[in-house]
């Protein structure tokens, strides 16, 4: 293998890994989804909100739940 041997973890362990993934994943996801369907005061806030959750996944869309989506409108 490229990357060494799997390790020999419990099967709870697996699913806490795999859970905790799987769930910055969605966040991820649904912050960049968010972002992409508001309309911010100019387009480069809504490209820098969508970087910022690319970029640095979980902390990028914490930040963007937390003080980005108040700046941006529904449409």
């Amino acid at each position: 293998m490229f990357f060494g041997e799997i390790p020999n973890l419990p099967m709870e362990t697996w699913i806490i890994i795999l859970g905790s993934v799987g769930l910055f994943a969605v966040l991820t996801l649904l912050a960049i989804w968010d972002a992409f369907n508001r309309e911010f005061p100019s387009n480069m806030e809504k490209v820098g909100w969508i970087q910022l959750s690319i970029f640095i996944p979980f902390l990028g869309c914490v930040a963007y739940f937390l003080l980005g989506r108040k700046k941006g409108e529904k449409n």
